[in-house]
């Protein structure tokens, strides 16, 4: 009788290997193999998204796309785990582990459609997978630097991820399942007795407190200790989502607020930290222009007058006249603006007042005699001043 070799086992929970740097090196060195190093682009940012059960992931998940510019729909990893690819593999007696939640979220990472940003529901959710997060990042960081200085830079950029958690209490989640529940039910009736939408999950934890307050002890003592541990690592956001959606939403955008130090390239921040911010600038904006008006008084007294007066008796009229439009130009040939201080005057009188101010000098040659032996034409420079003054309209309520 000739000896059969014994088949492969297949690996139960237990058997699974539990190494992150062999599990990662495995997964890594397969998408190399198959796609090459130079062809992985992965997102720029990664917002990495976990929240207790009833948390208002759901609910939240569209409102962070919103403020980010996120375009391409969020990664869930539950849906993930359901896609062909995954059912592939148990339908082999194959376990969707952590190698495999891996291998299949890599992979969806690629697509181009995740290039600049995407949000991932669901990972990391255990230990191993919360280190092969880390020699994930540290593989963007190797090939940024490998292929800085070459025609591909552009597709190997700074990568930023943020953990982001949604937390409530063990009390208020399981009450937050048990409504959802009892709003599943009546909705799936309304669905069956009239036939019009689409059945929605109803799920065994919405319906049983025991059940809801296990699966948020299970959320408690693995998801949110994984995410807690990267904590010191990447840029963290706790949420706190037990108060009104208003103020959540509001805190998300506050954590989320575009931070050019975190974000840009560090070569590319170095080359702009020296041009100060808008903010910086508009907080001496207003001390400045009161110390220039004050300067015109003491320095330039009759001048400041003499433009104070131009603007009372030419202008106002007119820009009175557009005061609906909230918009009025004005030309002037008066010599008054030939002195440069005189322009500078003015803008700064009107920014006082709340208006917005801008002169352009429109300089036109005009034709004064013809000399008829040489030819030769005589010019002078014709200069109009054209002020534009922007306001604040008025509301007609039309209708």
């Amino acid at each position: 009788m000739t000896p059969t070799s014994p088949s492969p086992p297949v690996l139960t929970p237990d058997l699974e290997i539990k190494d992150a740097q062999l599990i990662f090196n495995r997964v890594w060195r397969g998408l190399e193999k198959e796609l090459g190093r130079e062809n992985l682009h992965f997102p720029k940012e990664l917002i990495l998204l976990g929240g207790a059960p009833g948390s208002g992931k759901g609910t939240n998940t569209a409102f962070i796309c919103k403020v980010r510019g996120i375009t391409a729909a969020p990664i869930v990893i539950s849906e993930l785990l359901d896609s062909p690819d995954a059912r592939q593999i148990k339908s082999r007696g194959g376990m969707v582990g952590d190698e495999e939640v891996l291998r299949l979220l890599l992979r969806e990472l690629l697509k181009p459609q995740f290039r600049d940003s995407v949000v991932l529901d669901g990972f990391p959710r255990t230990k191993v997978q919360v280190e092969c997060l880390k020699l994930f990042y540290d593989q963007m960081i190797v090939l940024r630097r490998e292929f800085s200085g070459t025609a591909q830079a552009h597709h190997f950029r700074q990568p930023t991820v943020h953990i982001m958690v949604l937390f409530v209490d063990e009390t208020e989640s399981i009450a937050r399942q048990l409504k959802r529940g009892q709003e599943a039910l009546a909705r799936n009736a309304e669905v069956r007795q009239y036939g019009v939408g689409a059945l929605v999950e109803e799920r065994n934890t919405d319906f049983d407190p025991d059940l809801a307050r296990n699966r948020y002890r299970t959320f408690k003592e693995k998801t949110y200790d994984a995410l807690v541990s990267l904590k010191e690592i990447f840029h963290y956001h706790f949420i706190n989502a037990q108060a009104p959606i208003e103020i959540v939403q509001q805190n998300i955008i506050n954590e989320l607020a575009y931070q050019s130090s975190l974000e840009l390239d560090p070569r590319t921040y170095d080359t702009l930290r020296h041009i100060p911010l808008a903010d910086e600038i508009v907080q001496s904006a207003r001390q400045e222009l009161v110390n220039r008006l004050d300067s015109y008084q003491v320095e330039h007294p009759e001048l400041l007058q003499t433009v104070v007066d131009f603007i009372q008796g030419k202008m106002m009229p007119i820009i009175k006249r557009y005061a609906v439009s909230g918009r009025a130009m004005i030309n002037t040939e008066d010599c008054l603006f030939c002195n440069p201080t005189a322009i500078a005057i003015l803008i700064d009188i009107f920014s006082e007042r709340g208006f917005r101010a801008s002169v352009d000098i429109h300089v036109q040659e005009i034709p004064e005699c013809f000399d008829l032996v040489t030819g030769k034409i005589k010019t002078r420079d014709k200069r109009v001043y054209r002020i534009m003054i922007l306001f604040e309209g008025s509301k007609i309520r039309r209708g």
